[in-house]
């Protein structure tokens, strides 16, 4: 893999996929939101009926189904979605694929398949990848790692700003309940839980704007290599 991969890694809502993005577009990298693929993963378990937790069936499942990403500016996420080659348009982003995707992100199993394909789509190229074990167990030899991460009530207001350009009225407490819950589970499972890579730089995105973030990562950048 060559060594100019930057992996960003942080809890869900800390601003990943904006900074994400707007890092790749300046850098001429491609960008992967990894989470994106197991979205992708909690939809089709739904739509399918496959059990959350049954990882046999899921993976038996994902057999049969490609999962492919591409940008779109046109989208609140800066990208869609094809699965088998049809748009899922913002399905992936409703509150129970949201409430699904930490237990099938959980399975072993399901993270080895994603794993696998995240490093082939990083092996074509520098990539700008997004997710919450890319630093430590996808790309660990990624030349560039940074730990982005903010407040629970400030990702708390992100993700409800998110759902209401969607038309969807969900209730602060009930996204913050989400996001804590979210949390947990993620920092809590035993196959790649999120945590910071020993050598990522962290980057408190609170009270800054994503210009400002990316600003801060290209700076870094540039120190590394000089």
């Amino acid at each position: 893999m060559t060594n100019d991969h930057v992996a960003i890694d942080g809890p869900v809502a800390s601003g990943k996929t904006t900074v994400s993005q707007l890092l790749a577009a300046q850098t001429g990298h491609l960008y992967l939101d990894t989470g994106a693929m197991y979205r992708s993963v909690a939809f089709l378990a739904l739509t399918n009926g496959v059990d959350l937790d049954n990882e046999h069936g899921l993976l038996a499942m994902l057999a049969h189904h490609t999962i492919a990403i591409e940008p779109d500016p046109s989208r609140t996420a800066g990208y869609r979605v094809l699965l088998d080659g049809r748009d899922t348009e913002d399905r992936l982003f409703d509150p129970d694929v949201a409430s699904a995707v930490s237990t099938v992100a959980a399975l072993p199993g399901v993270r080895a398949e994603l794993v696998q394909r995240q490093r082939a789509i990083a092996a074509s190229g520098p990539v700008v990848m997004a997710g919450r074990d890319i630093g430590t167990v996808v790309l660990p030899d990624a030349r560039f790692k940074f730990f982005l991460t903010a407040s629970v009530d400030e990702r708390a207001r992100r993700r409800q700003a998110e759902f209401h350009e969607r038309g969807l009225d969900v209730p602060f407490t009930e996204v913050r309940d989400q996001i804590v819950d979210r949390d947990r589970l993620d920092t809590t499972r035993k196959t790649a839980p999120l945590r910071a890579a020993a050598d990522a730089i962290t980057i408190d995105s609170t009270d800054l704007q994503a210009d400002d973030v990316v600003a801060q990562m290209r700076a870094r950048m540039e120190a590394t290599r000089a």
